[in-house]
């Protein structure tokens, strides 16, 4: 290991630390800071020779290269990873996921430039910036009393007073903080509480006799509160100074809120800032993969109290026990999510902020909480823990509905086939039936094709000789569709997982589902999609979450590999009850013919009251525009300006505050880093 204090392959640390003071400072390791920005920036290393400073890199590289390859199973698998990288986000980028696994690997704090500089530009405080806020606060209409419920149990004092010092240094002053202590072993947790009471009567404190686990002390916290709010807060976790100031604001704007949940980040044991996230509006169906309201999670306390505060027995996930009991309870309208980073959550060795696997018995409560959950609330599902979420599946009629698939081609016979034989051949549910939309085919081949395969008495073709318009090709086949159900299908697909309509199928019959949506991978297995996020690229419509990721990425806090709602998915796999497709008229074959008809479908589903749902659990290979090809020529492009500015006109604003995606996160590419700057009002 490299160690401060010691000359390290030619590097001499102290020597750095003595020339670059803000490095010390910071606290950061002087090898890895020089490494990753020492270079860039002109920092001087210690004076040596051309072999020193390359040997330590190359050692460095060495290690790191011998760990990566018995990761990922071997040297081409992990060439193949480094290609992925490099595709996607360039030399520059590699190098930063290099030097970032240095840190990682050994030990070393991890240095997320990114977000420090994000952080001093984005989410610091000025005087002027308090100054605001705290006049703010006069003009709310009502400023509630906010309890922060905090249990304790032998906590580690110095974090303890910065909790407790979060809490005293709110910007929003009208709080009370009910600490509960769980019969403590440590001799110095209750006077350190008591001194902190003695300072501030809003301190108020309870110290049990007998140790009883979170859950009870919790409850033995909530005896004492009188706000009309709570707040959760762990003992050795910090609030930003501005997090009470938000909560009020939400509850000042939105009279009828009832839960309210924030985005969050870590902090380490230096007190450095890493891991934002940044969550999306409230997505029951994310929810449901993984506890996204934690941090941090308010609640009127009428609610609260009405579900019998924490459940004893459920301890490790009993605030996803106590979040999933309030919501059977509220209209879904009345939780709101406040996009900014409220809470910092403490990375140590006993935390599950480092690691699930510090608790793995938290995890298997959580899939507890969810399929009791489940079952109070007349769901015919189950909850499987994956390791680092959670996997509902939905149970299907014992009569299964009929099911349409779809599919306007054109010639490529190759394609064609492929896609049929996949489905006859990998598709388990049996109900379904397939509607081949030809639309002018002249190859020989393939025309006799079509043909033959009419025989087969789940296969129907509509010949529709029109120029292309995939809006109307699918309209029509809709129309003459006998199923319950349609599946609109590109002709460049191709099945891979066996269970993939019973899966689209089984979400497609949840209450106030719309269109279900697959993951579909290019055939070198990385994501082409993975959900549509409005807003995105250069024309600022929509664009593919995680497009080209690994297959075995889980993705932006495994939001690659969980099933959560978005504002569209895409056509070329769809799946929809007959019923709502009609009802909102279908695909727009005037304006959208080509493109960005499944994006305008999806928003027009949601606005009439249904929700989009990807998973990522039906997955099929998209041999993307290998049949229509690209838009190469002038009239393609011509038409797709065309279609950029009716979407702009269309949807205007909606295409810029996309409810599954953070206005933290960047509209430029589809890999959820940060947006320079947020699309929020400025206080730093």
């Amino acid at each position: 290991m490299f160690r401060t204090s010691k000359k390290n392959n030619g590097f001499n640390a102290d020597w750095y630390l003595e020339q670059n003071p803000d490095v010390k400072i910071s606290g950061h390791d002087p090898l890895a800071h020089y490494l990753q920005y020492g270079e860039a920036e002109g920092r001087l290393p210690r004076p040596a020779s051309f072999f020193s400073r390359n040997r330590n890199r190359l050692q460095i590289l060495t290690s790191l290269t011998s760990e990566v390859i018995k990761e990922t199973g071997g040297i081409y698998p992990a060439l193949k990873k480094a290609g992925g990288i490099i595709q996607r986000e360039g030399w520059v980028g590699f190098r930063r996921r290099i030097l970032h696994s240095y840190n990682v690997r050994f030990n070393k704090p991890a240095i997320e430039q990114d977000y420090i500089n994000w952080i001093d530009q984005y989410d610091t405080l000025t005087a002027d910036s308090r100054s605001y806020l705290a006049e703010k606060c006069k003009n709310f209409s009502h400023q509630p009393l906010i309890s922060i419920v905090m249990p304790v149990y032998n906590a580690n004092s110095i974090w303890l007073a910065e909790a407790i010092e979060s809490v005293c240094n709110q910007i929003y002053q009208n709080w009370e903080l009910c600490i509960a202590d769980d019969a403590s072993t440590d001799k110095s947790i209750r006077p350190l509480l008591e001194r902190y009471a003695a300072q501030d009567p809003r301190i108020k404190l309870v110290f049990r006799e007998q140790n009883g686990h979170i859950s009870a002390t919790s409850n033995s916290a909530l005896e004492i509160v009188e706000g009309e709010w709570i707040a959760l807060l762990d003992h050795d976790d910090l609030l930003s100074e501005h997090a009470l100031f938000w909560i009020a604001d939400c509850i000042d704007k939105n009279k009828s809120v009832q839960m309210i949940y924030s985005d969050e980040d870590k902090i380490d044991e230096g007190s450095v800032r890493s891991s934002p996230y940044f969550k999306c509006d409230w997505n029951i169906d994310l929810f449901y993969s993984q506890n996204m309201f934690s941090h941090l999670g308010a609640y009127r306390t009428n609610l609260v109290n009405s579900v019998g505060g924490f459940r004893l027995g459920i301890e490790g996930s009993q605030d996803y026990d106590l979040a999933l009991r309030c919501i059977e309870k509220i209209d879904q309208d009345d939780i709101k999510h406040i996009p900014r980073v409220l809470y910092h959550w403490r990375i140590h060795a006993e935390s599950t902020a480092s690691s699930s696997d510090a608790k793995p018995y938290a995890m298997i409560a959580g899939e507890r909480a969810l399929n009791e959950h489940f079952e109070r609330s007349g769901i015919h599902a189950t909850a499987e823990l994956l390791g680092h979420g959670y996997r509902t599946r939905y149970a299907l009629p014992s009569e299964l509905p009929l099911v349409s698939l779809i599919i306007p081609t054109r010639d490529n016979l190759f394609l064609l086939k492929q896609c049929i034989k996949s489905i006859l051949e990998k598709t388990n549910y049996p109900n379904y039936e397939i509607l081949i939309v030809d639309n002018g085919s002249v190859e020989p081949d393939a025309v006799k094709y079509l043909k033959k395969i009419q025989k087969n008495p789940l296969i129907r073709v509509i010949h529709d000789d029109r120029p292309f318009n995939y809006s109307a090709l699918n309209n029509q086949a809709v129309a003459q569709a006998k199923g319950e159900i349609v599946g609109l299908l590109n002709n460049d697909i191709e099945v891979i997982s066996k269970d993939w309509l019973d899966e689209m199928v089984s979400l497609a019959l949840q209450e106030n589902a719309g269109a279900i949506g697959a993951r579909l991978l290019y055939p070198n297995d990385t994501v082409q999609h993975a959900g549509i996020i409005l807003g995105f690229g250069k024309e600022r419509v929509a664009g593919h979450a995680h497009i080209k990721f690994s297959k075995s990425d889980f993705g932006y806090f495994g939001r690659a590999t969980l099933m959560q709602s978005f504002s569209a998915v895409t056509a070329a796999c769809l799946v929809i009850r007959k019923d709502i497709y009609d009802e909102v008229e279908g695909l727009n074959e005037n304006e959208l013919g080509v493109g960005f008809n499944d994006v305008d479908f999806c928003l027009r589903v949601r606005a009439a009251g249904y929700k989009n749902v990807w998973t990522p659990y039906a997955e099929l290979y998209h041999h993307e525009s290998a049949s229509r090809g690209h838009e190469d020529d002038a009239e393609k492009r011509d038409r797709f300006e065309k279609e950029v500015e009716y979407m702009q006109a269309c949807w205007g604003d909606v295409l810029l505050s996309d409810p599954a995606y953070s206005p933290n996160l960047t509209l430029d590419y589809g890999d959820f880093t940060y947006a320079w700057p947020p699309r929020l009002e400025q206080l730093a």
